[in-house]
This record gives structure tokens, C-alpha cells and sequence, in this order.
């Protein structure tokens, strides 16, 4: 008797072993991500949306153990209340682009206290003092590359007047423009028109680049350059180039990435060549990042950090000689 007792036992543990050695976070429960983007309000926050759900689909199957819930909000209130959906969904992650940074700090940190494991892309909080991943795009790196790439293009073709637009009045987007004009003023046959560093806010707006442009064009009679920081923005720049007839433009920069600018790289258009990345896709990035997180292949070490991670996804300058390699004709950015 005593012996089968023993060899029950020892069956018994040898399963709870085996059990124990097949959990990943969540242990033998479903893990649960929830995914929360804004609505389209331009051609960047759509591919936002257009990337989050992609990236699902794309991965979904591959993880029997996970589920998704990507929700779409049209403002940060209904941000707010379409992430208390996916606590009552049961999250155990969130990867969250924030409508805007200050009314979604705090419901991220509550459910932060809460164990939910939160990545944050793009636009951080305004709390940093807990533990979460930001997911960052490179502000600098964009505004650095853009103004290296520009300042030797027009260095090497000649020209000198340029004028510069950029997106809101806020952090990222200073870190963009100081690094732009940081390389700028470093070749000094290179002229802003609107002298000094100056430059006006397009508010990553095509009417607003529209709008901007036509007034350069009334203004200054000869303009050799535009960077304008923003794919969606530089539509509306070119559009005001062709209906003014204006011939003096040689260069147009914006940024990001979008698929209509890769594709006039591929055509070998004369005014557009390059953009610098800051391409909605991180949304996949941060989607992977989680994934990764409750499969054990990265640390989760940050849930219980006082402070934030940051994790930097570096800007890249595509060209025609890389074009092809960023190119995906389905997006819709």
C-alpha cells in the first residue's frame, strides 16, 4: 500500500511539473491584448489604425495562447472609456497610442497598478514615474537626418533659399526642428527665408501645408527648397507648387514615410526624392513588443520599474537605393 501511495506521488508531481513547465505569462489562461489607437484624423493616425490591424491578423494564429482586441477611438474620451472596455475585457496588456498624452496618464497608470503590463507608442506620458515601455519613434534622428540629407541636396545642386514648416507646438515636434536647423546652419551658403530658425506650424495638416505654401509662394520670389517634416503635409505643399506654375522649387522634403512619397521615389520625381521614417507601423512594433513580453522572449522587468523604458525606434532616410525595402502597396499610409 505504502508503495503505490509512493508511486502516486511521484506521478502526481511529475505532472504538475510538466504543467508548470509549459506556462508562459498568464500560466494555462488565455493572455489577453488589448490594443487601443485613434480613428483616422490624417493619413498618419489611419495607417496607425491601418498597422494595428494588420499586425493581428498577421499574428494571430501564430498564438494559440493570446488573444487581440484592437479598438479605434475618435477622441481621448472615448479613448478613455473604449480602454475601460478592454479592462472589462480582461486585458492583461496594453499597447496604447494616446489620443493625447495628459488624459490618458492616468488611466494607464491605474491599470498600470493595477498588473496590467502597458506599452505606450509613440507620444509618452506626462507621468513617467512608473512602470511602463514608450515605445518611441526618433524625433531627433528625424529632424537630424532630414536637415544632413537637405543640407547636402542642395548644397551639391546649387541652391540655397529654403523655407521650413513644421507640425504642432509641442515637444516631439521642437526635438525635430532644432535638430533640422542644428545641421542646416552648419553649411553656411544655405539661407531660411524666414530667417534665423524660424518656421511655421502646418499642424501635420495637407490644408494647412496648402495654406502655408501659398503664402511662401506670394512672399519670396524664388525658393530653391521646402522641408515640411510630414508626408501628409508636403501634399499639400506640392499641390500649391503646381497651381502656382512655379518652376524655382527643386526640393521637397517631408517625413514619415507614407506610401504616396515612396512611390514618387520610385517614379524618380524631380522635387521628391526622400523621406525620413517616423512610420505609423511602430504600432506593430509595440504589438510585437507585448507578444514577445508574455512569450518570455523579452523582459517584463519594466511592469515593476519606478520609472518608464523608453525604447527608441530609430528614423532611417529611404531614397530611391531603398525605396523597395520600406514599400508595402497595401498600406494605407
Amino acid at each position: 500500500m505504502k508503495k503505490i501511495t509512493v508511486v502516486l506521488l511521484l506521478v502526481l508531481l511529475a505532472g504538475t511539473m510538466i504543467v508548470t513547465g509549459c506556462k508562459k505569462d498568464g500560466g494555462s489562461q488565455m493572455i489577453k491584448i488589448g490594443i487601443a489607437v485613434p480613428t483616422a484624423d490624417h493619413g498618419w493616425t489611419g495607417g496607425v489604425g491601418w498597422w494595428a490591424d494588420y499586425k493581428v491578423e498577421e499574428i494571430k494564429n501564430l498564438y494559440p495562447n493570446i488573444q487581440f482586441n484592437v479598438v479605434h477611438s475618435a477622441n481621448a474620451t472615448q479613448q478613455i472609456s473604449d480602454v475601460e472596455s478592454l479592462a472589462a475585457w480582461g486585458m492583461n496588456y496594453l499597447v496604447i497610442l494616446p489620443h493625447e498624452s495628459a488624459p490618458l496618464t492616468q488611466p494607464v497608470k491605474g491599470y498600470a497598478a493595477q498588473g496590467v503590463r502597458c506599452i505606450v507608442v509613440d507620444r509618452g506620458l506626462t507621468d513617467t514615474n512608473f512602470g511602463y515601455v514608450n515605445l518611441a519613434g526618433d524625433n531627433p534622428g528625424l529632424g537630424r537626418m532630414s536637415g544632413q540629407w537637405l543640407a547636402k541636396t542642395m548644397k551639391a545642386e546649387g541652391l540655397t533659399n529654403y523655407v521650413a514648416m513644421g507640425g504642432m507646438p509641442i515637444v516631439i515636434d521642437a526635438e525635430r526642428m532644432e535638430a533640422f536647423f542644428a545641421e542646416m546652419n552648419k553649411e553656411p551658403s544655405l539661407v531660411n527665408l524666414l530667417g534665423g530658425d524660424k518656421y511655421e506650424f502646418a499642424n501635420w495638416s495637407t490644408q494647412d501645408g496648402l495654406r502655408i505654401m501659398e503664402t511662401f509662394l506670394q512672399q519670396y520670389p524664388r525658393i530653391d527648397a521646402v522641408f515640411c517634416q510630414d508626408d501628409d503635409v508636403l501634399t499639400g505643399v506640392l499641390q500649391a507648387i503646381r497651381e502656382a506654375n512655379r518652376t524655382d522649387v527643386k526640393v521637397a522634403l517631408g517625413g514619415a514615410g507614407s506610401k504616396a512619397v515612396y512611390q514618387m521615389i520610385m517614379n524618380n520625381d524631380p522635387l521628391v526624392r526622400a523621406s525620413g521614417t517616423y512610420h505609423p507601423s511602430m504600432i506593430a512594433d509595440g504589438i510585437q513588443y507585448a507578444v514577445d513580453v508574455a512569450n518570455g522572449n523579452k523582459s517584463a522587468d519594466f511592469a515593476s520599474a519606478s520609472q518608464a523604458i523608453t525604447v527608441v525606434i530609430p528614423s532611417e532616410m529611404v531614397d530611391i537605393t531603398n525605396v523597395h525595402a520600406h514599400y508595402n502597396p497595401d498600406s494605407s499610409f
